[in-house]
Parts: C-alpha cells; sequence; structure tokens
C-alpha cells in the first residue's frame, strides 16, 4: 500500500511494541495515512520518544506497558481512549522470544521460559483485548488484529513456548471474531515469517543466517512494512468479512 494517503484518517488505534521493528513499522504506517496512534514501549523510553518525534500527524502519544502487569494493562487502555478520545484499533504486537531448548534447559529454566513467554505473548494481549472489547462493545465497532508467527504452525523447536503461544494467539483471535461478531466487531491476525528488525539482524548476519533466507523461494527475509501494510489493510473500513482471517506473511516458506 502507498504510504501517506487518508485511508485511516480518524482512526485512533493502540499499538503495543510500537517503539522498534514491526510495531514501528505499523505506528507509521497509520500515522502515515491518517491515524491517530498511541503506541507502547517497554523501559527503553529514549527511543519511543524518538520514534513518536517522527511520526506524521499530530496528537499521538507513547505509554509504557509491561505486559505482564494487569493494572498497567488496564490502565494502558483507559489512557489511549483519553488521549485519543476514543479507540477504533488495537494491535497486538509486543512479544518476547526465549530460546529454550528442552535438551539444555533445567526444570526452572524451562518453567521460566514458559512463564514469561505466555504472560507476555498471550496472557497480555488477551487482557488488551478484554479491556478494548469493552469499550468496542459500547460502541458497537472496533477491530483488534494480534500480530502471531508462522512459528503458530511450523514450530518452534528451540522455543516451544513461543511456538505455543502465537498458536494460542491464533485461537484466541479466531475465538473473539465469533464471540464479537453480533456487536460489530471484528478480529483477526498476522503471522509472518522470519523478519528483518533490530532483534533478528543479529541472527541473520550469524550462521544460521543463509539456512533461515534459504527457508523462502524468495530467498530473503519479510520486511517489517510488509507485515505493516497487511494489518493496514485489515484496520480500513470495508473489509469485516475477513474477520476471523489469519493471514500469513511468510515468503511462502511455509504452506498450510
Amino acid at each position: 500500500m502507498n504510504s501517506n494517503t487518508d485511508l485511516l484518517k480518524g482512526k485512533k488505534a493502540l499499538v503495543t511494541g510500537g517503539s522498534r521493528g514491526i510495531g514501528r513499522a505499523i505506528s507509521k504506517i497509520f500515522a502515515d495515512n491518517g491515524a491517530q496512534v498511541v503506541f507502547t514501549y517497554y523501559k527503553k523510553r529514549d527511543i519511543a520518544i524518538e520514534i513518536l518525534s517522527k511520526l506524521s500527524g499530530e496528537g499521538h502519544q507513547c505509554l509504557e506497558l509491561d505486559l505482564r502487569n494487569d493494572e498497567q494493562i488496564e490502565k494502558a487502555v483507559i489512557d489511549a481512549i483519553t488521549i485519543m478520545d476514543g479507540l477504533d484499533v488495537l494491535v497486538n504486537n509486543a512479544g518476547i522470544f526465549i530460546d529454550h531448548p528442552i535438551d539444555k534447559m533445567s526444570f526452572r529454566e524451562w518453567k521460566n521460559s514458559w512463564q514469561s513467554t505466555l504472560d507476555t505473548n498471550l496472557i497480555g494481549p488477551a487482557n488488551l483485548c478484554f479491556y478494548s472489547a469493552k469499550h468496542f462493545i459500547k460502541e458497537k465497532r472496533g477491530k483488534i488484529i494480534n500480530i502471531s508467527s508462522r512459528g503458530a504452525y511450523r514450530g518452534e523447536p528451540n522455543a516451544p513456548a513461543y511456538g505455543a503461544s502465537k498458536a494460542g494467539l491464533n485461537s484466541l483471535s479466531q475465538s473473539l471474531a465469533v464471540a464479537l461478531a453480533p456487536y460489530n466487531i471484528f478480529v483477526g491476525a498476522v503471522a509472518p515469517g522470519f523478519v528483518e528488525t533490530d532483534m533478528t539482524n543479529e541472527i541473520l548476519s550469524g550462521p544460521e543466517g543463509k539456512s533461515i533466507i534459504n527457508q523462502s523461494p524468495m530467498k530473503r527475509a519479510g520486511k517489517p512494512e510488509e507485515i505493516a501494510n497487511a494489518v493496514m489493510m485489515l484496520s480500513i473500513d470495508g473489509i469485516d468479512y475477513a474477520s476471523g482471517t489469519v493471514i500469513d506473511l511468510n515468503g511462502a516458506s511455509y504452506l498450510r
């Protein structure tokens, strides 16, 4: 999609993890296309402020959020609604990836990896859905878009909690699509494959990089902007019948 259009003019969006990688690309394309954006970050406020200053348009804001903290989650939704005088789109993008190969972990390390991953990648987003849905139900409209992963289907041998959390996020998305349809609320998900970000560049430039690139017949990783384009497509008016969808963006590296 082209940048700098009015496709999202007047829309108000809350994007988690908006200060880096895919979330940064989503925040940018939303702002470029007329939306007001509140994005969340975790700890690195200086980076968040820099990203905020570069967004097109006015009225944007950033909020610190720990997805493992229930009170912060509720407050983030309330604050976003207050700042923007409403909310139209929730994008659950923030997440973590922790290596925890089963053959190299102690039980304590294994359990902690699972707990942290599920709290951040599934329970936190589910709670954001809950509080946002309360607002959307009152308004009789709204959109929830969850960022999943190819790992939900292909598996993550060295990070099984990550794959499980994203499979859960897909199921959450489709379950809520049915539950919230009577209120004119759209719910969908986007499942990227390997994407070039500041978090993955080290892996791509390392010994595993070539094999990862070769997983796709396109012989490259995805770009954050490509994922952001898909999220934007689901956020515009006129695509509500796609509710419940999970869009694969993995360069044909995994077909289902």
